[in-house]
């Protein structure tokens, strides 16, 4: 998934360090990054596009489920390093609570062609079904995360963001349209983008990823 979830836009307080490549390290950059926004929505109301249990009625619409995952965790941070990464280590508690894998945690600089070069260098590794980023989702000049990684995506999902804001309303209020959460498919794997705060981190992968990867990852690959 950091004082209650600052979220982009929202704080933003940057203590620019430089922590490339290191293996975890957020940014407190999005609203998110600037506040811990959990809300307790029904985050299992699923209308999933293609596969939900609003549009295959009539089928076992999880018979396609993966149910072991790969993640890779990428901390977008120019301020956060290897032993200083809590949005890095929710996100990482998450997965291996429901089960599943972290196969390895980078952290990248702020800057657009860093991020989309590890997302993309990560989507091709095959033990990698989902790669989930945190940090960069602001809307400060250095906040370059989703830029960097929307044009690698086949799909985009805007349910995740949706939900995502949904769920952080009722703690960070309005502040919640400066999030730019958001999440799709590259080639089969799931890409998803969350703020740089710990609480973001862990609401967004406890609450809604951890739930539905399995699910989504099927899909995507379905013949």
């Amino acid at each position: 998934m950091s004082d209650s979830h600052r979220h982009e836009g929202a704080d933003h307080e940057h203590e620019h360090d430089t922590d490339d490549g290191q293996h975890h390290g957020h940014d407190g950059h999005d609203s998110h990054d600037a506040h811990d926004d959990h809300d307790d929505h029904d985050h299992h109301d699923h209308g999933h596009e293609g596969g939900g249990a609003h549009a295959h009625d009539d089928h076992d619409h999880h018979a396609h489920d993966v149910d072991r995952l790969g993640y890779a965790v990428v901390t977008v941070s120019s301020t956060r390093g290897y032993d200083d990464d809590p949005a890095g280590d929710a996100i990482e508690s998450a997965v291996e609570g429901a089960g599943d894998e972290v196969v390895l945690r980078e952290v990248v600089n702020d800057d657009f062609d860093g991020v989309q070069e590890a997302v993309n260098r990560l989507v091709d590794r095959d033990d990698v079904d989902c790669v989930v980023t945190t940090g960069g989702t602001g809307v400060t000049p250095d906040d370059v995360t989703v830029e960097a990684v929307t044009p690698l995506l086949d799909k985009e999902l805007p349910g995740f963001g949706e939900l995502f804001r949904s769920m952080s309303r009722d703690e960070i209020g309005t502040m919640v349209v400066g999030t730019r959460a958001t999440a799709g498919v590259v080639g089969g794997v799931l890409v998803f983008c969350l703020p740089g705060s710990e609480n973001a981190a862990r609401l967004g992968c406890e609450e809604i990823i951890v739930a539905e990867a399995g699910h989504l990852v099927g899909l995507a690959r379905r013949e």
